[in-house]
């Protein structure tokens, strides 16, 4: 009974939306914050050096925004995942290069990067079982 719970909970529509919702979440949070302080989102360019910073905030607001959208319909799911784990692997020499850092500052940024990647690895495999189900492909990964 439980497995068969479990199942249905798995498959249901609602699941994967909220799944999506969430995994998405950092991104159109901060998109939306941007979005509603573009002063503080053209400063945060600037903090970084990423330049021109206008047009980067605007662009980052974009992929954050748009990336999530897709990922959260189920429509081009490995566009918009794709985009935001582009973006997210970018961030890390912009934001969090701790291999330049010492101590904990150092170690702290380590841990973003390793979150970073650990985002990037969910964006994956949300692209790749939004795969599966258009094809009809029983899911799995490949070689497991």
């Amino acid at each position: 009974m439980t497995q068969h719970l479990i199942n249905a909970l798995l498959a249901s529509r609602a699941f994967g939306i909220a799944a999506r919702i969430l995994l998405t979440l950092v991104f159109w949070s901060s998109g939306l914050a941007k979005l509603f302080d573009f002063a503080a989102a053209v400063a945060e360019m600037e903090k970084y050096g990423v330049t021109p910073a206008f047009p980067m905030a605007i662009a980052v607001i974009v992929v954050q925004l748009g990336g999530s959208a897709l990922v959260i319909s189920g429509r081009y799911v490995w566009l918009g995942a794709g985009a935001l784990g582009v973006f997210t692997a970018l961030t890390i020499p912009v934001a969090h290069a701790f291999w330049t850092m010492t101590g904990e500052t150092a170690f702290f940024e380590m841990l973003f990067a390793i979150e970073h990647i650990s985002v990037i690895g969910g964006l994956m495999t949300v692209a790749i079982l939004r795969r599966q189900a258009a094809v009809g492909a029983k899911p799995g990964f490949a070689g497991v």
